[in-house]
Formats: structure tokens, sequence, C-alpha cells
């Protein structure tokens, strides 16, 4: 059974408190952080279905995302895993995608990292349309 779908309101308010406990300097809520997180891999999930690569944000999910080959068992080929705070930072473009990509909290096999930056690249983060205004996101 597919995951039940975080409604936009809920996504937006734990999305919200992760980003007022960063700001204030804060560990937010892991109940907001992971209802943030998971809202963020289901717009990706939205804007660019398929199978050929998985974004990792452990322990909170995993998609598989980009139309292509599709991979069904073991690990797969194309695999970008980052913690909640670079994928927070980098769907919301708070980040870019090649800062990310640099740090020691996120890495990318070699295949997949070019599909995910040509994405990143000509939408200025991951997740189109989810920039780091408090309206930019769907």
């Amino acid at each position: 059974m597919p995951p039940k779908k975080i409604d936009i309101i809920d996504g937006r308010t734990a999305l919200d408190a992760v980003r007022a406990a960063d700001a204030a300097g804060e560990k937010p809520q892991r109940t907001s952080l992971a209802t943030a997180v998971r809202y963020l891999l289901q717009l990706l999930d939205e804007k660019a279905p398929g199978g050929t690569v998985e974004v990792r944000v452990p322990p909170f999910g995993a998609v598989q995302v980009i139309q292509g080959p599709r991979h069904t068992r073991g690990t797969p080929p194309n695999v970008v895993e980052m913690d909640a705070a670079t994928w927070i930072a980098v769907a919301t473009g708070v980040e870019d995608w090649a800062d990310a990509a640099a740090s020691p909290d996120a890495c990318a096999s070699v295949r997949a990292d070019a599909p995910l930056q040509r994405r990143a690249t000509t939408s200025g983060t991951p997740v189109p349309g989810c920039g780091n205004t408090s309206t930019a996101c769907p």
C-alpha cells in the first residue's frame, strides 16, 4: 500500500515549524522534521515521477523519481542520499544542489548526479516551484 499522502496544509505547517526552529537556532521536533521531509519527497515524486533515481533521506523516507529505466531489486545504480536538513535546504532552494553534493551530508552515485543536477539547474531546486518563500511551496 502506498504511503498516505500528506495534505498541503500539514506539509506547509511542518515545513514552517522546521524553518522557525532553524531560525531560532533550535532543533526541530522530530515529527515536524519527518513530515516536512516526507512532504518535500512527495512533491518531488509528483513533479518528476519515474524510477531512475532514488532519493533517500534516512530515516524519514525515499522516493524513486525521474523517468527512465525502472529499478526493482537491490540497491539502485542511481542514488542520492542526504540528511534531513540538507534535503530541506536543497528542496526549498536555500542551498544549491552543487553545494549540497559537495558537502559530507549528501552523496550521489555517479549516474544519479547528472539527472538530478540537470533538474536542479533548470529549475533552481530539485522540487520545482518549491522555493524558500512561504508562498512558493505548492
